[in-house]
């Protein structure tokens, strides 16, 4: 099988659920509520997480798309479904192998010794040699589950890391990767605060990006002409510059986004063109089409659902959604941007999980694309695009 890569929900989640089968059998598989707490736990954890009920969740319905857990159903009299891991079996792993790796996950790179001190109710290693053997296993698979880290200055022992996706190791290198991003109302709040900040630069900057890139300006005409003289929707809007080429197009365009700012500097540079203060998830009226592009860059995997289901909702029947989004699994965090300081955080977000929540939205996805920069001036970021029609 492929290689697997699991983000850093998932690793928690499949880590808490191969440490609970074993430490607590009697409770086992969990309910969601448990494996929630299970993954928050402050004791046996590193870093220690906040993660929420819709967080979880969509972490528990990655691992099961991959066939990494199962969900045992009620029987009669229990009320909630209940989760189970598949992940030792899938890889083949022995006790001592399985012990260390759920060690891994749980807690980050560790030294042989605190991997055998901290794993006594996982696995019984008589010795430390059993611990060496247990990695040396892991780490000689054609697709390698451990690592052994360089020593580092002033440690007597090495470390070892998982290789089941970015590990904290990773982190300390400077590689991004996927953090739990902030999620409610604090985020939401950095957010405006950060594009009112940015508005007027952002629009200087940006506003002939679509020179730069063909595809964009081909799918953008495309939905114009499928909403067929019908109202569209631009969701996220900016400074404008997408709902202006939509109304080139032929599209009956108004833009909404949830920045003041922004939507001042949208009508100040498309006075022709109407522009409103709203969230992407709650617009209002009923739209032949809906574009969102590059609008869901600071929302969590968890929230891609209720964010389709907002997109959707505003949608004739049969009507049409275009998305473009970053593809990956990493966060960006800035702390400057466009010569103003800020606190805030980008998102790519992986094409399952985003053709996932389109289809959960009642949405049909009819085409989808991946490609890579327009040109050479642009950063070096893979972009899914995705056509949908409401059902």
């Amino acid at each position: 099988m492929a290689a697997i890569e699991l983000d850093e929900v998932e690793q928690r989640v499949m880590g808490s659920l191969l440490e609970k089968e074993r430490t607590v059998p009697d409770t086992y598989p969990m309910t969601l509520n448990a494996v929630r707490t299970a993954c928050n736990q402050t004791s046996g954890r590193d870093p220690v997480l906040s993660l929420g009920e819709l967080d979880v969740q969509a972490g528990l319905d990655r691992l099961r798309a991959q066939g990494l857990t199962r969900v045992v159903h009620p029987s009669h009299g229990a009320r909630s479904p209940k989760h189970r891991q598949v992940l030792d079996e899938v890889l083949g792993l022995d006790g001592a192998e399985r012990a260390v790796l759920t060690l891994l996950l749980l807690r980050g790179p560790q030294t042989p010794g605190e991997l055998r001190s901290r794993s006594d109710r996982l696995h019984d290693f008589d010795s430390l040699e059993e611990v060496h053997a247990a990695l040396h296993m892991l780490a000689v698979r054609d697709d390698p589950l451990a690592e052994e880290l360089p020593r580092q200055p002033g440690q007597k022992e090495t470390r070892w890391i998982h290789r089941l996706g970015p590990s904290d190791a990773d982190r300390d290198e400077g590689t991004t990767h996927l953090a739990v991003l902030p999620t409610g109302p604090e985020r939401d709040a950095k957010v405006l605060a950060t594009y009112d900040t940015v508005a007027t630069a952002y629009a200087d900057e940006l506003i002939d990006e679509l020179d730069r890139k063909p595809f964009d300006r081909w799918l953008l005409e495309r939905l114009a002409d499928l909403a067929a003289g019908g109202p569209v929707a631009e969701a996220g809007c900016g400074p404008g510059q997408v709902s202006a080429h939509l109304a080139r197009a032929g599209g009956e365009v108004t833009g909404f986004d949830l920045s003041p700012g922004m939507v001042e500097e949208a009508r100040r540079r498309f006075p022709e063109l109407s522009f409103h203060v709203a969230d992407l998830t709650a617009l209002p009226g009923e739209w032949a089409a809906v574009a969102a592009w590059y609008s869901l860059v600071h929302l969590a995997p968890s929230e891609l659902p209720r964010a389709m289901t907002g997109l959707a909702a505003v949608l004739r029947p049969g009507g049409w959604l275009a998305l473009a989004v970053h593809e990956g699994a990493e966060t960006h965090h800035l702390d400057e941007w466009f010569g103003h300081d800020v606190d805030i955080d980008f998102a790519y977000h992986r094409r399952e999980d985003v053709l996932v929540a389109v289809e959960a939205a009642m949405l049909t996805v009819v085409e989808w694309y991946v490609r890579g920069p327009s040109s050479p001036t642009e950063a070096p970021t893979t972009r899914l695009y995705v056509l949908a029609q409401r059902r």
